[in-house]
């Protein structure tokens, strides 16, 4: 099962200068726990702006360089993760970003974990639109800001059809 796991402002905005425009720490333990266990393929970018494997996830980055980086594979095409998700159809493999990778996959995506955050944000990145008549929303949990969150935000899940 491929899934794309995302935050997103109300504009559809996911990232500034490779990097988010908000710090929501709800969000990141939600992403920690939502991929724990999982293997997560992001582009080389993205792995930069966290700059290190993520803890008790394959990682693996898309990147047409050469890289050698511990606890990380890495692969050069698109296809590659078509492959992985044949290859393991009983796991959910997620992708995490950046926007050209979430461009490139959602149309082969089986869901969609979207943190919908109340705001619209200045930024250069954008996710791509989906019809949401192709989706079906399976869960929504809402979020409140409060001193470490500041900004309202629901946890969304969506299967496609």
């Amino acid at each position: 099962m491929l899934s794309l796991i995302v935050a997103i402002g109300n504009n559809r905005m996911i990232g500034s200068d490779n990097d988010m425009p908000w710090h929501i720490p709800k969000d990141l333990q939600y992403f920690k726990e939502v991929t724990n266990g999982h293997t997560i393929i992001m582009g080389r970018k993205t792995f930069e702006s966290i700059g290190r494997p993520l803890p008790n996830r394959r990682n693996i980055v898309l990147t047409r360089q050469e890289l050698n980086i511990d606890g990380v594979e890495v692969i050069h095409e698109l296809n590659d993760i078509f492959k992985i998700v044949e290859k393991y159809p009983n796991d959910e493999i997620f992708i995490g970003g950046g926007g050209n990778l979430y461009e490139q996959t959602i149309s082969h995506a089986d869901r969609l974990y979207i943190t919908h955050i109340d705001e619209d944000f200045e930024g250069d990145t954008l996710f791509p639109e989906f019809s949401k008549s192709e989706w079906k929303q399976v869960s929504k949990t809402k979020g409140e800001k409060d001193d470490k969150n500041p900004y309202d935000y629901y946890f969304t899940v969506y299967d496609r059809i």
